[in-house]
């Protein structure tokens, strides 16, 4: 089963970039898809699963839930609707061999499926979405603070934006010299998520540079990180390193694991920098 998993959405996203179409990048305003009933954002791959589905079937709603959770909210899905397939990580005890030897705990890979509110009917009103024009072009005071909460040296000048993990500061142009300022703001993001691999804080191994595997992989997790905060404070989804495009395809063309391991480690930093936040 959990083979089976990886292979399949794997494949999916490979497709999805052999296209030149990421499948965590929108060119329109989009949100971390939600729980209806918990209000608890999805995490991990799911995120990016629950993205594609709602991109290929133009979904304005950003909420999902099962087919029992339709119900006892006293709604149903739609007659001939498709759930979209999603995972969690399950817990198991293996089988003692002998009253002596301790049992183990192993986890493995299963399955559920969730629908979109707009493949159901009889729900709530309360539990769609509005959504609400937002200026792109006005400074996003609530994302400002939270950049500045984390605390992190950031250098302004010159034309490239990079981390550098031996001097442990942010380096990115001035804000003018973006096109948009959520281009700003996505690419302060983008470092920032490799600002956190430093060994203080979730400690990755940066050391690695350009045209390594390793490399292209850590660019991949900053990738889904970045994309991951731009729907948590409304931006517009960006693809800012298109050139690693064919190294991604590289990897998860060699690893069926790898989106599911850069995926978690995204979500890990996004949950870092709300805690510090919230500590600060």
């Amino acid at each position: 089963m959990a083979s089976y998993l990886h292979e399949d959405i794997t494949q999916k996203i490979i497709e999805s970039l052999e296209k030149g179409v990421a499948p965590w990048v929108r060119p329109w305003q989009v949100k971390l898809p939600v729980n209806a009933i918990s209000q608890n954002p999805y995490n991990g791959v799911n995120i990016l699963l629950l993205w594609f589905m709602t991109g290929e079937k133009g979904y304005q709603q950003h909420i999902w839930l099962t087919f029992n959770q339709a119900k006892d909210l006293g709604g149903t899905v739609k007659k001939g609707e498709k759930g979209t397939r999603i995972i969690y990580t399950s817990t198991a005890k293996k089988k003692r061999e002998s009253e002596a030897e301790d049992q183990q705990q192993y986890s493995f890979l299963k399955s559920y499926t969730v629908f979109n509110l707009e493949q159901t009917e009889g729900l709530p009103e309360h539990l769609f979405f509005q959504s609400k024009p937002i200026d792109q072009n006005n400074k996003n005071k609530e994302l400002e603070s939270f950049i500045q909460s984390l605390n992190a040296t950031i250098k302004h000048g010159g034309e490239e934006a990079f981390y550098q993990p031996q001097l442990d500061f942010i380096q990115l142009p001035h804000q003018e010299r973006f096109k948009t300022l959520p281009d700003y703001y996505a690419t302060n993001l983008h470092e920032h998520a490799h600002w956190s691999g430093h060994k203080s804080r979730l400690n990755r191994d940066l050391s690695n540079r350009f045209g390594s595997e390793a490399y292209a992989a850590e660019e991949l997790i900053a990738e889904l990180a970045g994309a991951f905060l731009c729907a948590q404070f409304n931006l517009e989804g960006k693809l800012m390193h298109a050139e690693y495009i064919a190294s991604w395809l590289m990897i998860l063309k060699n690893d069926k694991q790898a989106i599911f391991t850069a995926a978690s480690q995204a979500t890990k930093i996004t949950e870092y920098f709300n805690n510090l936040v919230a500590r600060a």
